[in-house]
């Protein structure tokens, strides 16, 4: 009888070791009853995760920044409004709150700083250690761009909203209905997804969403299931090629002419050296036409014959 409880027990342990997973990170590891998952972030530092949602991006990008500091297999990878913009720095290490939030003011372990927004993207210029950044920004408005690889069949542009909504809500648990309005391109196969909550809200985290959309897209899921982000629409899958974000905040970003890359400032002074010079043209022109216009005047009469 012991044999058998000893054995049922062994069955038992097996079946909850194989529950004790992450279903939305990967890189997680898991153990214990109840189940409890984590990854590492830091040298003997583990990060507790929820795995019943979406882990937050600032974790995320902890953990990956150590996996490729020891390397382990990593990858990284038109604007709605004028002031939307996209994330150009990349993946750093970032300092994150306890709940996941992105610290207003990151420094990359170094002594160089930036202010970020609630997607933890720099939305100002890099400074010293001095730098203040008095508040955590809100991103409300995410504009998806897509590119979908060719397919057969022609898509149905007013179905397409619909089917993107769904594939987000179910492929992200993401409530659809924050996806605002779908534009589509056939000709160039683009797709441009707004998804808006509204001002003021700071439950629905938009950057959760996007940065595993963009994972999907761009390298490799996040997700224990390696499926990819590919909305159906009258039974066809569209396979997704490219995509790019931008991020609209609740208050406009504070970038300035101080930091602008030497690509940019050679640019610059090309326009403006080609401008000085086009004046410079006009101007010398004009000073040659007046010289002409004096000389038809002048010369008739200095020749008339007394």
């Amino acid at each position: 009888m012991k044999i058998w409880i000893a054995l049922l027990l062994a069955t038992f342990a097996v079946g909850a070791s194989a529950q004790c997973t992450c279903e939305s990170f990967k890189w997680a590891t898991c153990d214990g009853t109840p189940c409890q998952c984590g990854v590492m972030v830091g040298t003997g530092e583990m990060q507790n995760l929820n795995c019943s949602k979406l882990v937050p991006k600032c974790f995320l990008m902890k953990a990956e920044m150590y996996r490729a500091r020891k390397g382990l297999s990593t990858r990284t990878g038109g604007k709605p409004v004028k002031t939307a913009f996209v994330d150009n720095d990349g993946i750093y290490d970032p300092d994150c709150e306890t709940t996941g939030a992105f610290r207003a003011k990151q420094c990359n372990n170094t002594k160089e700083c930036w202010c970020v927004n609630s997607a933890g993207v720099r939305r100002t210029d890099k400074g010293d250690e001095s730098l203040r950044c008095e508040k955590l920004v809100e991103t409300y408005w995410v504009r998806l761009e897509l590119k979908h690889k060719p397919v057969n069949n022609a898509v149905d542009a007013a179905k397409l909203q619909a089917a993107i909504a769904t594939a987000i809500q179910n492929r992200y648990s993401f409530d659809k209905t924050f996806v605002k309005e779908v534009e589509y391109d056939p000709e160039a196969r683009l797709i441009v997804v707004d998804v808006k909550k509204e001002k003021g809200d700071r439950k629905a985290d938009l950057s959760r969403m996007a940065y595993y959309m963009e994972k999907d897209v761009k390298v490799l899921p996040l997700f224990k299931d390696q499926a990819k982000f590919e909305p159906s629409v009258d039974g066809q899958k569209l396979e997704m090629e490219d995509i790019l974000v931008y991020y609209v905040d609740e208050e406009g970003p504070t970038f300035t002419m101080k930091r602008l890359t030497g690509g940019v400032i050679a640019v610059i002074v090309v326009v403006i050296l080609a401008v000085a010079a086009g004046l410079l043209v006009l101007y010398l022109a004009r000073r040659r036409e007046r010289g002409y216009s004096k000389a038809e005047v002048s010369g008739p009469i200095g020749l008339i014959d007394f």
